[in-house]
């Protein structure tokens, strides 16, 4: 946005109505009407429920988006609403008839020095923007280090730092908590909005995405500490930023310290996501190797599963009436390969997904956990997220289960859980 209003293609003061009159509902309400691009930024549309899921389920999001109930005035009221900034996506689309990765590449990606993005499009092609971006923690660095610089890059000024200044400061108050779980003056969720930014304590702001995905921004310290993570506790990760690395950062250079230097990098050079423990080998191995199960119906639609066994690792290969689904899965170890397994990565937003058949980057490693089960975790590595699979046999049957990490922070009932079962092929 900052761009598009840099090159005078449109204003935050912009009715959303003026972009899309062949989308908007036959009746136009005047909060509809009075809707403003300052409005989508600072997430205070004025919808008493966020729209996003509906939206998602439908082939035109704009349409679906405008036709939305606007019960409060816009501009009044703040509500994290993922569809607004969509709905800005669609609006940089459309002004200047490029894609928002494509329009950020030469004036933002290129400059800074950023590789390999991409972008999760909706049903029409437009960037969701609310979500779906894939970039490198390096990545969200620079974005912050380039706002610390208030939009200069190596000397060059890429964003205008008027922007800058008025897309981080304060637009608006996020409701107060009615029974606060913590003082509000240590709530970084309070701290006010700006624009598709959030102030934090300390005088920083920050963006952030779900699961604590993070870029904060420390002027007074002259900072940014990016984070990539998965966690359900986002302010508890924060808080460490504030308790630990806040404290230790000075206005002049520390002394050099030889032994805690060291000490830093034999500890980075450790750092290992450890593959799961437990029994390497069960006599159930031998078999059940080189088997085929027929499933039962399910709502994924797989019809078969193979296990081939080696002391290496296992094959597992589920069967659709489309295509086979290997994972090759280290015992002990972790094995890295692609799957294009129906129903993977797991996701927390379903729109914009890639098409089926897409494959994922996965890192696989599995264990026995009792002489009856296996049990391997997959490993999204190009998303914060796993799966873990659990795989029984008992009398020629076979039940696969599934626990992604996104459901592991909220279990769901057992009986709510996806499973697969089948028996040997006959």
């Amino acid at each position: 946005m900052g761009f598009a209003v840099a090159e005078g293609k449109l204003h935050v003061d912009d009715r959303v109505v003026s972009f899309f009159p062949k989308d908007l509902p036959e009746n136009v309400s005047d909060n509809l009407a009075a809707l403003r691009i300052k409005d989508l930024l600072t997430m205070s549309v004025g919808n008493a429920q966020e729209p996003t899921r509906s939206m998602v389920e439908q082939q035109n999001w704009v349409r679906t988006f405008l036709a939305w109930p606007i019960p409060n005035a816009p501009g009044t009221q703040f509500m994290y609403n993922s569809a607004a900034t969509y709905m800005l996506s669609a609006i940089v689309q459309e002004v200047t008839g490029q894609r928002i990765l494509d329009y950020l590449q030469p004036r933002l990606f290129e400059p800074v020095g950023v590789h390999g993005e991409t972008w999760e499009t909706c049903p029409r092609g437009i960037n969701v923007g609310g979500w779906g971006l894939s970039i490198q923690t390096e990545g969200l660095a620079k974005f912050g280090q380039l706002y610390l610089q208030k939009g200069a890059w190596n000397g060059r000024q890429i964003l205008p730092a008027q922007w800058v200044e008025e897309a981080t400061t304060f637009k608006i108050q996020q409701p107060l908590p009615a029974t606060p779980s913590r003082p509000n003056d240590r709530n970084d969720w309070v701290q006010g909005y700006c624009y598709q930014l959030w102030r934090c304590r300390h005088h920083a702001f920050r963006g952030d995405g779900a699961f604590g995905q993070f870029m904060i921004v420390m002027p007074e310290q002259d900072a940014v500490v990016a984070i990539t993570a998965e966690t359900g506790d986002m302010q508890s990760e924060l808080d460490l930023v504030w308790d630990h690395l806040l404290p230790a950062m000075k206005d002049q250079p520390l002394p050099r310290d030889r032994q805690s230097e060291a000490r830093l990098q034999q500890t980075l050079a450790s750092l290992i996501l450890a593959p799961p423990t437990g029994q390497p080998s069960s006599p159930t191995a031998v078999s059940i190797s080189g088997k085929t199960f027929n499933l039962d119906s399910n709502e994924l639609g797989l019809q078969s599963a193979s296990f081939a066994f080696s002391a290496q690792g296992c094959r597992l290969a589920l069967r659709d009436n489309l295509a086979e689904y290997p994972i090759e899965c280290g015992i002990g170890r972790w094995q890295r390969g692609e799957t294009a397994l129906p129903g993977t990565p797991p996701r927390l937003v379903s729109g914009g997904a890639s098409k089926p058949g897409t494959k994922s980057k996965v890192a696989a490693s599995g264990t026995w956990v009792d002489q009856a089960t296996f049990q391997f975790m997959l490993r999204y590595y190009e998303t914060p997220h796993h799966d873990t699979v659990t795989c029984r046999f008992d009398n020629g049957g076979v039940q696969i289960s599934f626990m992604n990490s996104i459901a592991q922070m909220s279990p769901p009932p057992k009986d709510k859980r996806p499973v697969l079962r089948g028996r040997i092929q006959a």
